[in-house]
């Protein structure tokens, strides 16, 4: 069964990433990677210059968070956790050992980003010498090609971007030092190593490397690869980001990595007066950082849709994963010439970019590749839609989230782990009953066919506002969305074979009172109303708050038989002003 569910998952991939990951799985049995990283150069001499430029001029507050941050980072990190420092890290066994996403994040260099900002706002604290002393020790413990750290050619690209930023703004990316300069060629030998690989992946993998390695190219003088990497990187945007906004990663976690990872290379750009990178990019990160912008809060935080990881690369101004206003504002005065509404901001004080005139809009209604969205009453709704150009990574399809501010009220369970200690996490955060839609006879619309790939994707397409998804089983699901000011409604129109269908919603914790219609809490009152009798109940579920980790929520399950047709679930929140009417339910 596995295998006819990876034959379906193929087929509906298409040609080109099937053809990219079968010749890289070939170059991997002829050896071809590993023969790219053999006796690779050694780092010798400094990586970071002796002394650092003045500070620029920064938000009040924000050099004493900074100095207050460096002074808690380890002294001695654990680089490699349950992973074989020594083993080759070309086809090296990722998940055997324990999850290695963790990992990953120490070797991303904002530690030493940390202390190079320090030794700017501070020369005289010693934090350049720790730089340093921290940068050659991770040489030291991760020789090159060898270990967790050298096993992903994305790891290496976003190391790549942040050694070049750590320099860049110690004013030593012009002509780095012996140490960086080797460094650099390595992190780009690294890259280059497994192309086929990245470009299969049709996410983020495929516009991080080309962004690395254009660092790479840029900061060793090699202005032919750097133009050569400009245009895969172009070429990437254009193909992964559609002029909407809609991003091939329906996740606000991964548009603001790809975000993050654009604005460090478009500012290295600028830097070296190199030329701007070919359409349509800047018009496409512009259009990512507006959806961006448009589906967090005021606070920053973002609705957990999809999957993601917690990324926060060069997170100048400490605003942490939680917090996506730095990125938005960063990459709106990049590519947007306009602000996000986060000024003053220190990450652009730090890049010397200025606050624009104009503003990101938030309009009441908007629609891009994959999702949909409604801004009404101080309230948000975020509907995931198709089409299915590239792989879902959840069964998520026609997911509803409803944000009241910052405060999600129906919420999505997260990401979780990518190396889950239990197969039981893989329901309770990503199969379709752990998402707010219906689920027809109990069936998964999308069987997983491998740890990131999910098989028998439905058709979808569009309504006026909402739409709709038909699964390989001939069952049907329209649901339509109406804002009004503090009353929301989704209309589920089903039909098709199916026997039973039990349609969950996924609340806020808290203290939620079941009634014969529906459930009252301090979030929120829900009523259900359809054209056939209904069963209600409250069942816990689980979430994924931040990568890695698991906790309760409570589930509201509502169930009925053939021949149900219309399910109208209304949810009303908390007052804020004048009371304002509901809107039309006919």
């Amino acid at each position: 069964m596995r295998a006819l569910l990876r034959l379906d998952a193929a087929w509906r991939l298409g040609p080109r990433p099937v053809g990219l990951f079968l010749w890289h799985r070939a170059a991997m049995a002829l050896g071809v990677p590993a023969a790219r990283l053999r006796n690779p150069a050694a780092i010798a001499g400094t990586i970071l210059p002796r002394t650092a430029p003045p500070a620029p001029a920064l938000p009040a507050g924000a050099a004493g968070r900074l100095l207050r941050a460096a002074a808690t980072l380890p002294e001695t990190p654990d680089w490699h956790g349950p992973f074989d420092a020594a083993a080759p890290a070309i086809g090296m066994d990722l998940f055997r050992p324990g999850d290695v996403r963790p990992v990953w994040e120490r070797h991303r260099f904002a530690d030493a980003l940390l202390l190079g900002q320090a030794a700017r706002i501070d020369p005289g604290g010693g934090h350049l010498a720790r730089a340093e002393a921290l940068l050659r020790g991770w040489a030291a413990a991760n020789p090159a090609f060898r270990g967790p750290a050298w096993a992903c050619g994305q790891e290496a690209a976003l190391r790549a971007l942040m050694l070049s930023l750590i320099l860049a703004l110690l004013d030593a990316d012009r002509d780095p030092p012996a140490g960086a300069r080797a460094l650099l060629g390595l992190l780009a030998r690294r890259i280059a190593a497994t192309p086929a690989y990245a470009a299969a992946q049709d996410n983020n993998h495929a516009i991080s490397e080309p962004a690395g390695a254009f660092a790479c190219a840029l900061l060793l003088g090699d202005g032919r690869g750097a133009a050569r990497s400009a245009r895969r990187l172009s070429a990437a945007m254009a193909r992964l980001v559609a002029p909407d906004g809609g991003f091939a990663q329906v996740s606000a976690g991964y548009a603001r990595l790809a975000l993050d990872t654009l604005s460090v290379a478009e500012w290295l750009r600028r830097r070296h007066g190199a030329p701007a990178f070919p359409a349509p990019l800047a018009a496409r990160a512009a259009a990512l950082a507006t959806w961006l912008h448009r589906v967090v809060a005021e606070d920053g935080t973002g609705p957990a849709l999809g999957v993601e990881d917690g990324s926060a690369l060069a997170d100048l101004g400490l605003h942490g994963p939680a917090d996506a206003r730095g990125s938005v504002e960063r990459a709106a005065r990049l590519f947007a010439d306009a602000s996000a509404g986060a000024d003053p901001d220190a990450g652009c004080a730090w890049l010397g970019l200025p606050c624009p005139a104009a503003r990101l809009d938030r309009p009441a209604r908007w629609a891009a590749a994959g999702s949909m969205g409604w801004d009404m009453g101080g309230a948000t709704a975020l509907l995931r839609t198709g089409p299915l150009r590239f792989r879902p990574a959840q069964s998520d399809l026609l997911h509803l989230i409803l944000r009241d501010g910052s405060a999600t009220v129906l919420r999505d369970g997260g990401t979780g782990s990518y190396n889950p200690p239990s197969p039981g996490w893989w329901d309770a955060i990503a199969g379709a009953a752990a998402h707010n839609a219906p689920v027809f006879d109990g069936e998964d619309p999308l069987p997983r066919a491998g740890r990131f790939l999910l098989a028998r994707w439905p058709r979808l397409g569009p309504l006026p506002d909402g739409a709709w998804r038909r699964d390989s089983r001939g069952n049907r699901h329209e649901r339509r969305i109406r804002a009004g000011a503090r009353c929301w409604m989704a209309e589920d129109r089903l039909a098709g074979p199916f026997r039973g269908v039990a349609l969950h919603w996924r609340l806020a914790p808290g203290p939620w009172r079941l009634a014969a219609d529906g459930v009252s809490g301090p979030a929120a009152i829900l009523r259900i109303t359809a054209d056939a009798p209904l069963s209600l109940r409250l069942a816990e579920g689980w979430e994924s708050p931040a990568y890695g980790t698991l906790s309760p929520v409570p589930v509201l399950v509502v169930t009925a038989a053939a021949p149900v047709s219309r399910i109208v679930t209304a949810v009303t929140l908390p007052p804020t002003g004048p009371e304002e009417g509901a809107p039309d339910a006919a």
